[in-house]
Parts: structure tokens; sequence; C-alpha cells
């Protein structure tokens, strides 16, 4: 819940109902001196907002104004820029005590927020272009119960690799004393992809020849409708430009990934232009999806997602070799054993009077370790699901299911997910909801700890 008044990037935590004890003084940190730069930006993106959102009474407002006005707003607003980042980076102030991570933040309404150490999942490291020239990172954290992740910006690099060290150290249990002395866990690499893997991954994703086929389908249609070059050039544009863009930023964001693996867990380094150091939590990780596209499968690549509890990260590998995101994939799930498409149970024939065609794309199969869900024809998507997460398990039937005797069978997870078998046959659906309630029970009970270093 971010905090009325509270300065950009600091989100208040709620405060647990226990007062928190007195003890010695703790010392207090401030950003980067760096930060006060990016701090007086937010006046002028809120001009900005406002011309964008008004572009014609914005336009006739400048018009009217003279040199001499223009001049004169421009030297009363920078400076008044320059004080509130000034102030902003003055008030935020942040210390880890013995519990927690506290943040002082609030130019005009001041908010204490309250971040406890045992809550935060994972702590990542971000490097923004600029921020790389000025030696600067953004640390990010994920904390149970919060939509959004905290974050303090900007810290010196070392600095904020320290500081991660330090409340991955403390949230692993680690005394006070000594987790300054831990330091950062090594990571061993497991995985790193290919520039080259990645852009030719781009080219055959079928959202980018979509574009591309639209843009050459599209205008001669419209120029045998309109005779309008201007309105042939209006609809081309975009559609060029957004399967350039769209391309040219997952490139941008996954080029040079790394997945390496340490004792708090995998972590993924990142990006071209914005380096990214993320971890993904140990025993946090509700479901695994392997994604097929079609035009990937001749190649044999998949792409693997994630559904993870309290955070935010959601690809583990963008494009990998089937065998190679397997392997990953078994350190992210111990013990578990991906189905391949021939051990997985088909839905009967007579689900084609449901679903035509598109039946042919669903699957099961459940194992001693997973809940194991396939759906898709074009584009496969094989859902993973520990019995230890699932939550709650739900049989639906739509009325023309009930004709044909079919229903599915719904496997909710911890991170608010839903997995689906569908089309199955009802009283296998029944038999299935039963034995996995029972699974997901036993499942638990043996489960590890969600902690870190253990």
């Amino acid at each position: 819940m971010t905090a009325a008044g509270a300065d950009e990037g600091i989100s208040e935590q709620a405060v647990s109902d226990a007062a928190v004890p007195a003890g010695p003084p703790v010392t207090e940190r401030r950003l980067h001196p760096v930060t006060p730069l990016r701090r007086a930006w937010a006046p002028v993106a809120v001009l900005a907002g406002w011309a964008v959102h008004d572009p014609d009474q914005a336009q006739r407002h400048l018009t009217r104004l003279t040199t001499t006005a223009l001049v004169t707003g421009l030297a009363v607003v920078i400076p008044l820029a320059a004080l509130y980042g000034f102030l902003s980076w003055w008030f935020t102030r942040f210390a880890v005590t013995g519990t927690e991570l506290r943040i002082r933040t609030g130019l005009f309404f001041r908010r204490t927020a309250h971040i406890r150490l045992e809550r935060i999942q994972a702590v990542d490291v971000t490097r923004p272009l600029l921020g790389r020239v000025a030696g600067v990172a953004k640390l990010k954290l994920d904390v149970v119960g919060t939509d959004k992740k905290d974050e303090l910006a900007f810290l010196g690099e070392e600095e904020a690799r320290a500081l991660r060290a330090e409340l991955l150290a403390r949230a692993a249990g680690f005394a006070p004393e000594t987790a300054r002395e831990v330091g950062e866990a090594p990571a061993r690499e497991l995985v790193r992809v290919p520039g080259r893997l990645i852009a030719v991954s781009l080219l055959l994703t079928g959202a980018t020849w979509g574009s591309l086929v639209a843009a050459a389908v599209v205008p001669p249609l419209l120029w045998l409708a309109t005779h309008s070059l201007w309105t042939v050039l209006a609809t081309v544009v975009p559609l060029l430009g957004s399967a350039v863009a769209n391309s040219a930023g997952r490139f941008a964001a996954e080029y040079d990934w790394v997945v390496g693996e340490s004792p708090d867990g995998l972590r993924i380094d990142r990006g071209l232009l914005d380096r990214t150091h993320e971890t993904v939590p140990p025993g946090r990780v509700q479901t695994v999806r392997i994604v097929e596209p079609l035009l990937w499968r001749w190649r044999g690549w998949v792409r693997v997602e994630l559904d993870v509890a309290g955070a935010s990260n959601s690809v583990l590998l963008p494009v990998a070799p089937r065998k190679v995101a397997e392997s990953v994939i078994a350190r992210v799930l111990p013990g578990v054993t991906v189905p391949q498409a021939a051990g997985l149970l088909r839905p009967p024939r007579r689900a084609r009077w449901c679903v035509p065609v598109w039946w042919r794309g669903h699957g099961i199969a459940v194992t001693d370790a997973v809940f194991a869900a396939r759906h898709g024809l074009l584009r496969r998507r094989l859902a993973l699901v520990p019995h230890a997460k699932v939550q709650s398990v739900r049989l639906r039937q739509g009325p023309w299911q009930r004709v044909w005797g079919l229903a599915g069978v719904h496997v909710d997870n911890g991170a608010g997910r839903t997995v689906t078998a569908r089309l199955r046959d009802e009283r296998e659906a029944d038999q299935l909801l039963r034995a996995q309630a029972e699974r997901s029970r036993t499942g638990r009970r043996s489960a590890r700890p969600d902690r870190w270093m253990t």
C-alpha cells in the first residue's frame, strides 16, 4: 500500500500489531547523492503528463507565452524541481534493525515503513542504463503480502550488493553481528542464453509474424477502399512500429540471460541496456509452465515461465533447448521429471463436440510430485504444480459438458493462479478431484521449508 505523500519509489509496508521493542541506537543511512537528480524530474513529469493528456490546451498556452515569460517560467520551475529533489532525498533514510528494514520518507507527510526481515522473499538489484554510467543501482524487495515491490533508489553499486547480501543473510536467520560478514553467497552458472538464440526465437514468434502479415495485407485493402495515401501510412506505420518495438524491447530485456544456482535460490542476470539481477526464492515457486510456440517445435526450443508467491518474477528461461530447460526445472522442483507428450492422457473423443479440433491439444499427467496439465494446439503450454503448492481443487461442469459427460478440474496455487485439466470424463474428473485433495494434504506435510540457505 503506497503511503499518501510518500516520495516516489518507496511504498509503505503494514506495521505489525506488536510494538517494536526498544533496542540499541540504529544508524540510519541516506540514498546515493545522485538520487536528487532523479527525483527532481517529478514536477517536470507532472507538467509533461498534463501536456500529453490535453495537448490542444497545452499548445494554446504555449503560443500565448512570450519569450520573456517562458524564460521566467523555466527559471522558476527548474530551481523548484531541484529543491524538491534535494529535500525528498534529504528526508529519506533507511536502516536495518534486528528484525526489520526501516524506511523513513516523506517531504510534507512523514511516513515510516517497517518491513519485517522474515517476510522478505527476494532482493533484486537493477542497474538502469544511466544508473550504470553513474555507478548506482536500485534495490527491489519482494515481500509477502504485497503486490508491488518495495525499492530503494538509488544506492551505490557496492552498497546495493552489500545490503542485498545482508538482508538475505538476516532473512536466512544469521545473527545481526555476523550477517555482514557472510556476504553474498557464491553462484554457479547453469545456463547462459546467447543473444543470437534470443534474436532467432523472436523472429520465429507468432506475434511478430502476425504484425508483419497485417502490415502487408491491410495497406492494399485500405488503398482499394479509400485511395488515400495518408490513411495507408497512418495504419502501416503503427503496425510496423509495434512489431519492431515489441521485438526490440524483448531482445533488450532478455539479452545475455544467465541463470545461476546459489544457496539463496536461482539467480537471473539479464538485460542489454538495463541490467537486472533477480532471485527466484527457494520453495516459493508455485507453478512451472513450459511454453512451446508452433515455430519453435522443429528446433526443439521451449520457454519456461514461473508463478512465484510474493514475487513478480515470471520468466525463468526466455528460450532454451528442451533438455536444457528440463535440467533447470529439476533445480527449481527437485525430484520432478517433466512428463513427455506421449505420457499425457488425452480427453475422450467425444470432447470434440465441445471444443472442435483444439480438444487434441489438451492432456494431463499426475506423478508422485506434480499435477501436470497441457492445453493449446498451436502454442502448447504444459503447467506443473507441485502437490504441496495446491491450495484448493474444484470441479466445474457446464450444461453442454454435462450433455457429453465431461468436466474440468481446477487446481489453485499459492500465487493466485489456476491450472485446469479440461475436457475430462466426469467420472475421471471426480476421482481426480478426490485424489488430488489427498495428495495436496500429504504433500504439504512433507514439504521443505521456504527459507534461504537451509
